[in-house]
């Protein structure tokens, strides 16, 4: 499986041929510059909450590509007055089987609002899984003992978490989250795109590996195997 970063939370994965895009906030992240959101495709947009650092290039993405939006029910509603209406609503604790593959929507520990102020609903995570492959994408959220239901439905093959902290769990609560799902391949995301949130790269792994786990670290724009 494919994992492209588009700096902060946002990255795309070719699913078996799918693309799925999630918490596209790209244009607005100076770190970003160099991508272009004109070229990213997608089939699907997964969105963990409402806040303008996940949601910022959805209705453009969405409008352009035609793809199905998918979040709580109080973000597609807010996207569907703004016309995206190839969506799908879930909360926390549905699944469904998509053409792709199962999405299960998690309990993640944050707030939600939109870019506009009103109600974003809960903020999820995901944990997506076909027969082959399973991975769990935490959004943003706190360490929680939650998580430990998450290899009771599913033991995900690669995790993807919050490690930058203040906002979100940092690097230390973020291996002992890999611990309680029995994951150990991590790729770190909401790292290093403001001030807050700065992580040193080499001590963040040095942790993970001293765990045996193995933390990734992408590069905005870097393609990864996962």
């Amino acid at each position: 499986m494919q994992c492209t970063f588009y700096g902060h939370s946002a990255f795309g994965l070719n699913w078996n041929g799918t693309k799925l895009l999630f918490d596209p906030f790209i244009s607005p992240n100076e770190a970003a510059k160099d991508v272009n959101i004109n070229t990213i495709d997608a089939d699907y947009i997964l969105l963990s909450h409402g806040h303008a650092d996940h949601v910022a290039d959805a209705e453009a993405i969405a409008k352009r590509t035609g793809a199905t939006l998918v979040s709580n029910f109080e973000v597609v509603n807010w996207f569907a007055e703004k016309g995206i209406s190839k969506n799908h609503p879930m909360n926390t604790g549905g699944s469904w089987t998509f053409p792709f593959g199962t999405v299960k929507c998690v309990h993640a520990v944050h707030s939600s609002a939109m870019p506009d102020g009103s109600y974003g609903g809960n903020p999820m995570g995901f944990v997506i899984h076909d027969n082959n492959q399973c991975i769990y994408f935490a959004g943003d959220t706190a360490l929680t003992m939650d998580m430990q239901l998450i290899p009771l439905y599913r033991k995900p093959d690669v995790c993807i978490l919050p490690v930058g902290g203040n906002f979100t769990m940092d690097i230390a609560d973020a291996a002992r989250a890999a611990e309680m799902v029995q994951c150990k391949k991590v790729v770190g995301v909401h790292f290093d795109t403001f001030g807050y949130i700065k992580i040193d790269h080499q001590k963040a792994k040095t942790y993970f590996a001293d765990r045996g786990m193995e933390l990734i670290l992408p590069a905005i724009g870097e393609t990864i195997n996962i």
